[in-house]
């Protein structure tokens, strides 16, 4: 009996994706199917040309072919759209291999980078690939660089960390680092590793009446597993977290870096190149008019708001958002989310021009987290998410629209790859680095290595007295 339809449950399976995306390629008409209600049913015919299709665009691992030997030898991995390594780019620093699984990154990463090395997935490549691709002598290799997928740490998803098999990808790539053991490994991350734990026990099971957390429940834990690792290999670690605006970017956004340095000592901060403070003698954060106001608008490419959200946009002037509406609209502007908890501050925002943008997502037209440009009713396109990102005019970005998005959203501003890329060749030469006292690096408290490990140790000890008093307590009952 042949079946004419499938789920977008079952289209997921078949394609190993998630039955969102399923939905997305549906509304794209790269799938063919019929809505009945709120239920897909999807034609398995297209769901098999699609996955063809798909196999037929992922290009090929590849060998270094670059003419010319690298000084310095550097290897990418999760590349990416390639931001953190156009900014090592910037700092002198030209890699030899990049590593990347998404097809269409993989485009973009042979587009602009032809000659580069390129392999896939970190799980499934052996050392000795790797230094074979990247024509690299065993122990030979200078720098790695990485941003695992980070959805797994982050503070806005069930933070399942390494038990998530995103979470994993972090282990892998630690696991890689000591066995070809570079001299420099840079680990670029979201916020949430500083406070996410090695296991994380659902909030259901917590609480009144529940066993209190064990230390490896508690936030932290799974940065500190990390570090404890890498120590123990001989690598000296520093961290912090940065927010980017204050490396040349037209954002607020905060990534977490961690540096490690192979028998030798701790680098130095990254050094800040502006500031929201004059007191610092820095040059003032770029605004999005500094990165955005010469773009030809006719050439902009971007996707559309739904009508029912233009209605309330058009209420809405720069920098504003949806609290800015008249109150007898917020309720009818936010639907069901009116009565979530938060300040919901990603629904109907306009960015301001004299500002920095947010942090650029991976969809500037989703509900909760749209990006609307400052005067036009529309998101942000294409062109002005490249330059906020930092990347060049005439880097090309493969895929869709929604896969442009994507890849440019998920990538490190590449001012703040540069930081990493100097501060690193400063430490290589034995220079000195010196970075203003007291500089806020982020806008949050406590996140550096230093302060954090306090914090940590402040944690650890408190945990030791209520573990003793409790087991104190038990033997007196006995």
């Amino acid at each position: 009996m042949n079946i004419p339809f499938i789920t977008t449950k079952e289209a997921a399976q078949t394609l190993k994706i998630s039955e969102q995306y399923i939905r997305t390629l549906l509304r794209e008409d790269k799938l063919e199917g019929q809505q009945l209600g709120k239920a897909w049913f999807i034609s398995p015919r297209s769901v098999i040309r699609y996955k063809n299709q798909q196999k037929r665009q992922n290009p090929p691992d590849k060998p270094n072919t670059q003419s010319y030997k690298n000084e310095i030898k550097a290897l990418s991995f999760f590349s990416g759209a390639m931001g953190l390594d156009l900014g090592l780019e910037k700092a002198g620093i030209k890699l030899s291999l990049a590593c990347e699984s998404d097809k269409f990154c993989r485009q973009t990463i042979l587009r602009n980078r032809p000659d580069i090395a390129l392999i896939g997935d970190i799980t499934t490549c052996t050392p000795e690939q790797i230094l074979d691709y990247a024509g690299i002598k065993a122990g030979n290799i200078d720098i790695f660089v990485g941003g695992p997928p980070c959805q797994t740490f982050s503070t806005a998803g069930s933070r399942r960390g390494f038990n998530d098999k995103r979470g994993n990808l972090l282990l892998a790539y630690i696991d890689l680092i000591l066995k070809l053991r570079p001299q420099y490994a840079v680990i670029e991350n979201v916020r949430g590793l500083l406070s996410a734990p090695l296991n994380h026990r659902p909030h259901a099971q917590r609480g009144e009446g529940k066993a209190p957390l064990q230390l490896h429940e508690r936030p932290g834990g799974a940065l500190s597993h990390i570090i404890k690792i890498l120590r123990e290999h001989g690598y000296n670690i520093s961290f912090n977290l940065y927010n980017t605006a204050n490396y040349g970017a037209p954002q607020i956004r905060e990534r977490v870096v961690i540096i490690c340095s192979l028998n030798g000592s701790r680098l130095p901060y990254l050094s800040p190149t502006h500031s929201d403070d004059p007191a610092f003698g820095l040059p003032a954060w770029r605004n999005l008019k500094d990165a955005i106001s010469d773009l030809n608008p006719r050439e902009a490419t971007y996707i559309n708001f739904p009508e029912k959200r233009l209605v309330f946009y058009r209420l809405l002037k720069e920098g504003q958002y949806w609290k800015h509406l008249p109150e007898s609209l917020q309720k009818q502007a936010l639907g069901k989310a009116y009565y979530s908890g938060g300040g919901k501050t990603g629904f109907l925002r306009r960015l301001a021009w004299d500002r920095p943008s947010c942090t650029l997502v991976t969809h500037p037209a989703m509900p909760a987290t749209d990006i609307c440009h400052p005067d036009e009713d529309r998101p942000l396109s294409i062109q002005e998410y490249k330059r906020i990102q930092q990347f060049p005019d005439d880097w090309v970005i493969c895929g869709s629209l929604i896969d442009q998005y994507r890849q440019i959203g998920n990538a490190v501003p590449i001012g703040l790859g540069q930081a990493i890329g100097k501060t690193i060749l400063a430490h290589m030469k034995g220079e000195p680095v010196e970075n203003p006292k007291f500089f806020p690096y982020s806008r949050y408290k406590n996140t550096s290595d230093t302060a954090w490990e306090t914090n940590m140790k402040n944690t650890q000890r408190k945990f030791e007295v209520t573990a003793s008093k409790g087991a104190d307590l038990f033997s007196a009952m006995a």
